[in-house]
């Protein structure tokens, strides 16, 4: 508590004043003598000293006079009788009365500037005390944060010096601390109950700055504060506070909450950095262990809190966005900001995943590339590697509209550790998938056949074989921006059928044939042929095999 009406009613020079109202316990921040009109130049808890000039004769206007000193917020109005006003008229005690204003009788003989002079010594006293405690509440707030501790104990640092109820939730809304806050109310303002809410205009009780950023809600018939936390102009989370009140906002408790609020910043940024390097240390684990092939250091593991004796298969994915993507800007400005953002909801997504199959699952991202080791059975990873991307891409529907993820999934055999083989089989695989199939998922053990064929595509007389077949035909389409290649595949997939594969490629059946004849032309080979129409798919398949 700061200076009360009762101190400054004790000191010596006031003596002889006359009180007209009941000794309220009201707190002073500031002295003034203000006459009519008052208009703004009050403010809140000031201590008004008045002649009442102007308003001598005219009882409506002292009337006004002192409604307008009550509307202000002041604490005290001390009238100086004998001049101007020789008798307080009972209408403008009765106001006072009901507004708790404290209504005082001065003698004309005591003089303005040695009351002004004793009332600012006597809040200048307390306010140096006042600060000196902020200080010493300062230093605690931020002890408790570089102490190691956390923000339950901040929040009873803050009830304990200004008896407000608070409570502490991070910028995802989820609260982290709590001490005698109404935990419905934080409920109905995060959205997670239903309720009336409302945020409504805060009218500054004092000169404090931080008035200026406290945001007021209105909950039903209840009222609490919230104060954004940030640092680096991140919004880190918010500090709530629930006086019974507003006259528990004093300058004080201001002070107070705003040391609370640099702890919880703090707090926050510590925090964040503990994360990133935890999460850059897994990255960085992760990363090697699956692209190089060092020997595996357990005890690192075991500290990242990651159990390598499991054995698991690997994930690899590509994040392609779609053209006129717009979730995530593709410019240059905030790439990275924007790089991070969706890669962390593809990371909650996998890790919530994984929770639910109740897998143990490791991932990490490096640009727009995924990697996932899930723990999985030799003999149902395929169905469970099915279930894990299938929770995966129906949350990320939702949340990242206009992306797609193509996925490579590694084989699984009863042999552990062997994470930079299964990481190089599912990249393989997922390339593989990306030039020969339609699926956005493709599995290691169902490119035997690509595989095979690319064995065979390190020959020196296969190479001769398919630029003496296909070069003709590449050449067209680049010169033409033609896709008879793809529309050679897209006929064999459907065993010739021209009907088919008129439908798919969406042309007329001459259109097709047509281009069946071009394809026929540049090749020399015929599509009525069985070895000419094999040796055609085989030069194209090692063809697109080569470009992987």
């Amino acid at each position: 508590m700061g200076v009360l009406v009762s101190d400054i009613m004790n000191l010596p020079i006031l003596q002889r004043a006359k009180p007209l109202t009941k000794a309220y316990d009201n707190e002073v921040e500031w002295v003034s003598v203000i006459e009519a009109p008052v208009e703004h130049f009050v403010r809140n808890r000031e201590f008004v000293l008045s002649t009442g000039v102007g308003c001598e004769e005219n009882t409506q206007a002292l009337i006004r006079y002192v409604q307008d000193v009550v509307d202000s917020g002041a604490s005290a109005l001390a009238f100086a009788t004998g001049r101007h006003l020789y008798k307080i008229p009972d209408q403008v005690i009765q106001i006072a009365e009901s507004h708790h204003l404290v209504l005082l009788e001065l003698p004309w003989e005591i003089r303005f500037g040695e009351v002004l002079q004793d009332v600012l010594r006597m809040i200048t006293k307390a306010k140096e005390g006042e600060q000196q405690k902020a200080d010493r509440i300062r230093q605690e707030l931020i002890n408790c944060v570089l102490n190691g501790e956390g923000l339950q104990e901040i929040t009873s640092i803050l009830f304990k010096e200004t008896k407000i109820p608070v409570a502490i939730s991070d910028h995802h809304k989820q609260v982290r601390a709590n001490y005698s806050f109404d935990g419905h109310l934080i409920d109905v303002l995060n959205g997670k109950e239903k309720g009336d809410v409302s945020l409504i205009e805060v009218h500054p009780l004092s000169e404090h700055p931080l008035f200026h950023f406290i945001e007021k809600y209105e909950i039903g018939t209840s009222t609490c504060f919230q104060l954004t936390i940030t640092s680096n102009q991140k919004k880190q989370g918010y500090l709530l506070f629930q006086p019974q009140s507003e006259d528990e906002l004093t300058w004080f408790a201001l002070t107070v909450l705003e040391h609370g609020l640099t702890a919880c910043a703090l707090y926050f940024v510590k925090e964040n950095a503990i994360e990133m390097t935890e999460i850059r240390l897994k990255d960085n684990f992760l990363l090697e262990l699956a692209r190089k092939d060092l020997p595996i250091d357990q005890s690192k593991a075991h500290l990242l809190g990651y159990d390598l004796e499991k054995n698991y298969l690997c994930l690899v994915g590509q994040i392609n966005p779609a053209e006129n993507t717009s979730a995530w800007s593709k410019s240059s400005d905030g790439q990275t900001s924007s790089m991070h953002s969706r890669n962390y909801y593809v990371q909650k997504e996998i890790t919530r995943a994984g929770e639910v199959l109740r897998n143990n699952v490791m991932a990490t991202f490096e640009g727009d590339e995924v990697i996932v080791f899930m723990e999985g059975n030799t003999t149902t990873y395929e169905e469970e590697a099915n279930q894990f991307l299938d929770l995966v891409e129906r949350r990320l529907h939702d949340l990242l509209a206009g992306y797609s993820i193509e996925w490579g999934v590694s084989s699984l055999v009863e042999e552990r550790f062997l994470f930079h083989e299964r990481y190089k089989e599912a990249s393989m695989a997922r390339r593989i998938g990306r030039q020969q199939t339609e699926s956005s998922r493709t599995f290691y053990h169902h490119t035997r056949m690509n595989r095979l064929l690319m064995a065979l595509s390190t020959k020196e007389e296969i190479d001769q074989i398919i630029e003496e077949t296909l070069t003709l035909l590449i050449e067209y389409d680049e010169k033409r921006q033609t896709d008879l290649i793809h529309t050679f595949m897209i006929y064999n997939k459907h065993n010739s059928n021209v009907s088919k594969a008129a439908r798919e490629l969406n042309l007329h059946r001459q259109s097709l044939l047509h281009r069946l004849r071009n394809i026929e032309q540049l090749t020399g080979l015929s599509l009525l042929n069985a070895d000419d129409l094999f040796l055609l798919e085989l030069c194209v398949r090692l063809w697109k095999l080569k470009q992987i």
